[in-house]
């Protein structure tokens, strides 16, 4: 079936039409490359140190990455937005944002539903948790992708299909789905149900948290350590979770919403990481040793 629809481009409304507010914006988003660089820091910290096996530190590695690639979709677009007064993108760069957005929000949810499952073994069969996690955390972390991309590409294929009326406005700053249902010329039932179940995924997260914290009530102080690992990236996604589950309507708080679960993930996870003890050490260890190669290195060039 081919795109029924003639638009070619859409315009983008973007969060506030004041300049003077497009200018803080500006500098808001130009911080997604100092986060990024840190989320990939820690990727590399987990991955280089032998410290860092447990499943835990792998699932977290797979959701830095979902966490950079997440905002890296939509962001450069927002930021090269603010220094022009018509913002617009094309039909195919529109899809393309729907596309890559859905499928990293969605495997990222996916994989807290991955982490929440390794969190209740190492609480409740804490001697079994590395044998068996450690048979389970690559089938996990696949399939968490493979869920988010057949989310993301039946939510695209759908909404390709859907004849678009003019005007082509969008009252957001990326593409996605609530505002484009709204220039819909047709029904859009089936995109809001895709939508909405998926969302509804997220409640077996949340029952997911809830058992963990119920059973943790029980346990040690250590329980609680690990459940709060992945607590940040848990409530941050909540909000646009819900929102997707409601009917399709364009709300004010919307932009708001969405622009907190881009940003906040991003920014927490690395400083939520930060303050364990055991990523602290080995990511002092991985400099100290780049240092010694770098004096190495030094040291065995001839001299002139």
């Amino acid at each position: 079936m081919g795109t029924t629809s003639n638009v070619t481009e859409f315009v983008l409304f973007g969060l506030f039409q004041s300049r003077e507010l497009q200018h803080v914006c500006f500098v808001a988003f130009s911080l997604h490359v100092p986060t990024v660089l840190e989320n990939l820091l820690v990727i590399i910290t987990i991955n280089a140190s032998k410290a860092l096996h447990a499943p835990t530190y792998f699932f977290l590695s797979h959701l830095s990455f979902a966490d950079m690639c997440y905002p890296s979709a939509t962001t450069p677009k927002k930021i090269a937005d603010t220094f022009v007064e018509r913002k617009t993108v094309s039909f195919h760069g529109c899809m393309t944002q729907l596309f890559s957005a859905h499928f990293f929000a969605g495997t990222e949810i996916f994989l807290l539903i991955a982490m929440a499952y390794d969190c209740y073994v190492a609480i409740c069969r804490p001697l079994y948790c590395t044998t068996i996690m450690d048979h389970r955390k690559g089938f996990l972390v696949e399939a968490s992708r493979v869920d988010g991309f057949l989310h993301s590409i039946l939510q695209t294929l759908l909404t390709v299909q859907l004849p678009f009326c003019g005007p082509s406005e969008i009252d957001s700053f990326f593409c996605d789905v609530h505002p484009l249902l709204k220039l819909a010329c047709a029904d859009t039932y089936i995109v809001v149900a895709n939508s909405g179940m998926t969302s509804l995924v997220s409640i077996i997260l949340i029952i997911s948290y809830v058992v963990i914290l119920l059973t943790l009530r029980s346990r040690p102080s250590e329980g609680w350590l690990k459940a709060h690992t992945t607590s940040p990236s848990f409530w941050s996604s909540c909000p646009p979770m819900f929102m997707y589950i409601r009917p399709s309507a364009t709300l004010a708080a919307d932009k708001l919403v969405i622009l907190f679960n881009i940003v906040m993930p991003l920014l927490l996870n690395p400083l939520i990481m930060l303050r364990n003890s055991e990523v602290k050490n080995a990511r002092r260890k991985l400099f100290r040793a780049q240092g010694r190669s770098n004096t190495s290195e030094n040291l065995i060039q001839p001299r002139a």
